[in-house]
């Protein structure tokens, strides 16, 4: 609940809003039952727990790498689902990298995620909880957040949308809409929804190719949104919402990465202010796909930024232990 509907909920009950707000602070530090709300009168929290329920995520496995200190959970769901979250440490503070859905529906031809396909959304009381309980579990403050784990989140828009609303609250975790990041696929018509609501988050567009040949053989979604309309719809967020757009593409040997992409992706983006995160892909055995050469990533930046265009290869966190979007989640459903 929001905090303006608990306050609703309370008032229907007869009970004073400093209640609401006292119960929402609580949620805010990830209690997992009614009873941990030392400060309430014990027959409320009976009342309470009578009449609502609260998400508690349980940690089924949890890696940490020995190389820079990346941890990755596997969350238990309710329903015996499971997710997967990664808290990375910067020097500018940590950030906590969220799933949004059991599994994805995309099926982009890189990723573990999608293997197997979508089960269902994610809450947003389950989303919070994710940020909530990796703070928790690694005793660390958690600064910024990035949508970019299993699932696409504009596939599942209205709890994404009421997870914003609930961690940015002042009372709870408050953490600023500028150190969100949300990663999409390309759902343009979503694009112009998230757009129509003016947040301040970043938006990244996971491009992978900047032509409808090559993008459509790794993502399905090409299909329904090609190459053209993305782009436009990526102008139309920056005109609406005055935030510049990121594109993340992640290297695919022999695929994705040769002298012609590079330039027609400067083509596409210079002068549009636009930065290209570059990723190297994480190699996953069902897939099949190879990670560029080193080499192959060097040039490949160096056209980029010689054409003007900002682009940076992404630091590699975690190489040690399951690195890539729902290796944890498939490792744990070969055992079932």
């Amino acid at each position: 609940m929001t905090r303006p509907e608990l306050a609703a909920a309370f008032q229907a009950m007869d009970l004073p809003g400093y209640r609401a707000e006292q119960v929402f602070r609580w949620l805010g530090r990830g209690v997992g039952s009614f009873e941990e709300m030392t400060d309430l009168p014990k027959d409320l929290r009976a009342r309470l727990a009578e009449r609502f329920g609260l998400t508690a995520l349980v940690p089924l496995r949890r890696q940490v790498s020995a190389l820079d200190g990346t941890a990755k959970t596997l969350w238990a769901l309710s329903d015996g689902e499971s997710v997967e979250t990664v808290l990375m440490r910067y020097k500018h503070g940590n950030t906590v990298c969220i799933s949004s859905q059991v599994g994805c529906r995309m099926g982009c031809a890189f990723c573990a995620s999608t293997i197997g396909g979508k089960v269902r959304d994610l809450t947003a009381a389950e989303m919070l909880d994710e940020v909530i309980r990796t703070g928790l579990s690694a005793d660390s403050r958690v600064d910024g957040i990035v949508l970019m784990g299993i699932g696409e989140p504009l596939d599942n828009f209205n709890n994404v949308i009421r997870f914003l609303t609930l961690v940015n609250d002042p009372a709870g975790a408050n953490i600023g809409m500028r150190h969100i990041s949300l990663s999409t696929c390309g759902l343009v018509d979503e694009i112009d929804k998230l757009a129509a609501l003016h947040l301040q988050l970043t938006l990244s567009v996971s491009l992978h190719a900047p032509d409808d040949g090559t993008r459509a053989k790794l993502m399905p979604v090409n299909a329904r949104y090609g190459v053209d309309e993305l782009y436009a719809a990526c102008q139309r967020y920056f005109k609406t919402t005055g935030r510049r757009v990121s594109f993340e593409y992640a290297l695919v040997r022999d695929v994705n990465d040769t002298p012609w992409h590079a330039r027609e992706l400067v083509r596409r983006l210079r002068g549009t202010g636009s930065h290209v995160n570059l990723i190297r892909l994480n190699y996953v055995s069902e897939r099949g796909l190879m990670p560029s050469r080193e080499d192959t990533v060097r040039a490949f930046t160096k056209i980029l930024t010689d054409g003007g265009v900002t682009a940076t290869v992404r630091r590699r966190l975690g190489s040690d232990i399951d690195a890539a979007c729902g290796q944890l989640r498939r490792g744990e459903m070969r055992k079932l």
